[in-house]
């Protein structure tokens, strides 16, 4: 049902409302929102407002009829300019949080397009100066992984990616970030952690051997051409055994990466524990990032959908623990996820807090509001829900533009401090 245009003498509490002016013009948190109280009506009259429009879908009562106007005369003017004062500071304060999260976000946008310019100037010297690109990794990953353990709350980010094109090194910063994630989760120590982190970074790098035209195709591969990408694990450990200065411990990583615990993976179809633990950890992370990235556009899924689809269809396949850490620390809700708020918003989440992964940010769409500073909900702070996940394609123009659903899924993180 559309909405209504009323005047504000018909409003009463229960009935869900939009106000007709910009977010800077009044003290509440929204634009639209479920009238609670006799004093927000107060407070909208005192605003100068003379009409809203409603929402008769979303609102428990309907208007009052205009001969049952109660009224004017139900606040004091001094009780309300009191009350008005209290709301636009509580509004100032979510105000300042939101540009310091803003802020925050800036600056880890800045530590993972550092962290990808690293990893690019590694890969290029891979294949003629092996040594001098696994020192160069070496000092990536302790300064990764320092920052990841420097505090015990960690957040995750979804990060807006420049390029849309190269594939491998968001692709392997991304599978580092989730399964370094996981190994704190499991309590690893820095020592392991910094291993997983450098077996990640290098886990692909045997696709340096295979034509770009294979990698690359946007249609189902051939059979000849399924076996032959199938080698890329065991061109990555000759690539791995070139340099003398290689860790062991990761080249496990590099060849067991798509090993699975039923056995059915590949090259040596090794089975559960078998398989190595730190393997097994990036088998998981390699799957979920490559489920959102599928070269067949048709395949690709939505983060939601993407660990729906491990947990629903890939058990056997992969560590059950694994998967449940990677899905407490993502949230039922993974940042990159379009969802529907309770109160009929829409927003995009950008970034899950290991304190309250159930409740994550979230961009809001409000066409009242400037995209640069769209409102961002901290869920942990209201009485809203998210009641599901929607897909970008299903997205109005206007909101899909708004809100800027990434393409390209990619992940970092900052701690609290």
């Amino acid at each position: 049902m559309a909405s209504i245009k009323i005047t504000v003498d018909r409003i009463q509490p229960g009935i869900h409302i939009r106000l007709p002016v910009k977010w800077n013009e009044h003290p509440f948190l929204f634009n639209s929102f479920k009238l609670k109280s006799q004093d927000q009506i107060n407070l909208i009259k005192h605003l100068g407002i003379q009409y809203v429009y409603i929402d008769p879908a979303q609102s428990d009562v309907g208007p009052l009829p205009i001969k049952e106007v109660p009224d004017e005369n139900t606040a004091a003017a001094e009780e309300i300019d009191l009350e008005a004062k209290k709301m636009w500071e509580e509004k100032q304060a979510r105000i300042d949080k939101l540009n310091s999260y803003r802020r925050r976000v800036i600056n880890c946008e800045k530590e993972f397009e550092r962290s990808l310019s690293q990893l690019r100037s590694v890969m290029s010297k891979i294949r003629n100066r092996p040594d001098s690109a696994v020192a160069e990794a070496t000092l990536m990953v302790d300064d990764i992984v320092e920052k990841l353990l420097s505090d015990d709350h960690v957040t995750l980010h979804l990060m807006n990616g420049k390029s849309e094109f190269e594939d491998i090194y968001f692709h392997s910063l991304n599978v580092s970030v989730l399964a370094m994630m996981i190994a704190k989760s499991k309590g690893f120590n820095s020592k392991q952690i910094k291993d997983i982190a450098f077996g990640a970074l290098f886990h692909d790098i045997g696709k340096i051997k295979i034509p770009t035209n294979i990698l690359r195709k946007k249609t189902a591969h051939t059979v000849p051409e399924k076996n032959y990408l199938k080698l890329h694990p065991k061109y990555g450990l000759d690539i791995a055994e070139s340099a003398k200065n290689f860790p062991e411990s990761t080249k496990k990583i590099i060849i067991q990466h798509h090993e699975m615990r039923d056995g059915s993976g590949y090259p040596d179809g090794l089975k559960e524990d078998a398989i190595d633990e730190l393997a097994q950890i990036v088998s998981l992370a390699n799957a979920y990032d490559n489920l959102c990235h599928s070269n067949i556009v048709a395949e690709q899924k939505i983060p939601y959908n993407a660990l729906s689809y491990l947990y629903k269809n890939c058990k056997h396949l992969y560590s059950i623990d694994n998967l449940n850490l990677l899905i407490k620390f993502m949230g039922v809700y993974p940042p990159g996820t379009i969802v529907q708020l309770s109160n009929k918003m829409v927003g995009l989440v950008i970034s899950v807090n290991a304190k309250h992964i159930l409740f994550p940010n979230v961009l809001l769409y409000d066409p009242n509001v400037p995209r640069t500073q769209a409102p961002i909900l901290d869920l942990a702070d209201k009485d809203l829900k998210i009641v599901a996940a929607i897909l970008p394609s299903k997205l109005p123009e206007k909101i899909r533009e708004y809100l800027n659903p990434r393409s390209r899924i990619s992940y970092f993180f900052d701690s609290d401090d």
